[in-house]
């Protein structure tokens, strides 16, 4: 029965693997070896770079109907500040030399390579349809897990050698089968660690049930105004650059003599004021700074591995400071985070290959391995099915099955813990037992 199981969960489930392991090589070809924007830009250093506010003055004469969002500083002294403009429902980037303020690119954010890539991995650029079928693919995902390591568990110490290391000399679908046995036996772990940090961004399992009771308590800030609108709303072109703590998160509001000093008084509250001040609180190499929008808004001072900013997750950081006053009125940084956040900023980060170039060599290798455990599942079935039958060749089912319940009981959990893999299990046994074992063609077709 767990054979039969990890079959039809299978047949949904490798598509979806596949699409994405291609589509995470691509993404960490940019988070790991390039920048998410594209290849690496680089300028010239020229000794001391140039205000903030100087850089940004031939960016907003070059997009005047635009509204500047936010400013991203150089990581290293050789790449270029970048400026996000808004306008018309587009974001587009824009490369200054922080030396020269000469604009060096113009990026449309939502239409780069990593772009396009995100989005197919997230949703299969079919929004909330996408992401509820990548969600129930990742949910299946763990049935085939579980049942997986069921079936090839040694039973006998002697027979841990033939799990660990595939049977070379084999033939046929024996060796698929030793292949598909020692990759999966070897991937499990980090299989699901990634399905799970993958569905913390899913509408239902993420959205719903597991980030709303881990996102960073707003009541820490009960010492000053807060906002509608959440910290969601700093991402941009539909992208994920918030750490998933933080999102649901509502943002502090401007206008109150609330928080403590920050821009100094003898400094503008603009972004020169505000980068001076980052600096002051530690911040170096890359970080952003996220512009008010409207009357209540206020500077978002942020670096955090969710925006490629850092290599070390607990160096997450958050900074928000009055668009009047130049006070900070909230912090929020890794340690604050709750139990359930913590863990999944250090997941995402692994997940993304954004903890060094080790973590991105080691994130294209285990998508090269997802990849030839999903080729060599099919090859399996290949190999067995009866050719020119027209069958699906389905493990059958079995005549007496005395641990049944032990099975149910496995599934139930399935379904309590990812509800939309669960419903879809329910609607599966619903139409084996009312339809396919009813109708002969089908039964017969799909045995």
């Amino acid at each position: 029965m767990a054979w039969r199981w990890h079959f039809y969960a299978g047949l949904f489930v490798v598509p979806f693997l596949l699409m994405l392991a291609v589509t995470g090589l691509v993404m960490v070809f940019f988070t790991g070896f390039q920048t998410r924007l594209g290849t690496t830009t680089y300028v010239t250093p020229q000794g001391q770079a140039l205000a903030v506010t100087a850089q940004a003055r031939p960016v907003l004469a070059q997009f005047p109907a635009a509204q500047l969002k936010e400013y991203i500083a150089p990581k290293t002294p050789d790449v270029p500040s970048w400026f996000l403009m808004l306008h018309d429902g587009v974001t587009d980037a824009v490369a200054v030399n922080p030396y020269t303020a000469e604009v060096i690119k113009v990026v449309n954010k939502d239409t780069t390579v990593f772009a396009w890539a995100e989005k197919i991995h997230g949703t299969l650029l079919l929004g909330p349809t996408g992401d509820y079928l990548v969600e129930v693919a990742a949910g299946l995902g763990m049935v085939m897990l579980i049942t997986g390591l069921y079936l090839f568990w040694p039973r006998q110490l002697e027979r841990w050698s033939e799990v660990l290391v595939p049977h070379w000399r084999a033939t046929g679908r024996k060796w698929w089968k030793s292949l598909h046995a020692s990759l999966g036996f070897w991937l499990s772990l980090v299989l699901s660690l990634f399905l799970l940090t993958g569905m913390s961004w899913t509408g239902v399992w993420g959205a719903k049930l597991v980030q709303p009771w881990s996102s960073f308590p707003a009541t820490k800030w009960d010492a000053v105004p807060t906002s509608d609108a959440t910290h969601a709303t700093l991402n941009s072109a539909g992208l994920h650059d918030v750490p998933w703590g933080l999102e649901q998160t509502p943002l502090p509001v401007s206008g109150s003599q609330m928080g403590t000093p920050g821009v100094g008084a003898g400094e503008a509250v603009n972004l020169d004021g505000v980068a001076a001040l980052a600096q002051r609180l530690g911040f170096t190499g890359q970080y952003h700074i996220n512009v008010p929008q409207d009357a209540t808004g206020v500077y978002s001072i942020s670096a955090d591995t969710m925006s490629g900013d850092l290599a070390n997750p607990f160096q997450d950081r958050f900074v928000h400071v009055d668009r009047y006053t130049g006070r900070i009125l909230a912090q929020a940084g890794y340690a604050d985070y709750a139990p359930v956040a913590k863990a999944m900023a250090v997941g995402i980060a692994l997940h993304q290959g954004d903890v060094g170039l080790w973590s991105a060599c080691a994130n294209v290798l285990f998508c090269l391995a997802v990849v030839l455990l999903c080729v060599s599942g099919v090859a399996m079935w290949w190999v067995r099915r009866p050719k020119g039958s027209g069958r699906l060749a389905a493990p059958s089912v079995p005549a007496q099955a005395p641990l049944w319940k032990g099975g149910a009981v496995v599934m139930l959990l399935v379904a309590v813990a990812f509800p939309l893999a669960g419903g879809v299990l329910l609607a599966v046994l619903l139409l084996d037992w009312l339809v396919l074992a009813r109708v002969a063609a089908l039964k017969t077709a799909l045995s």
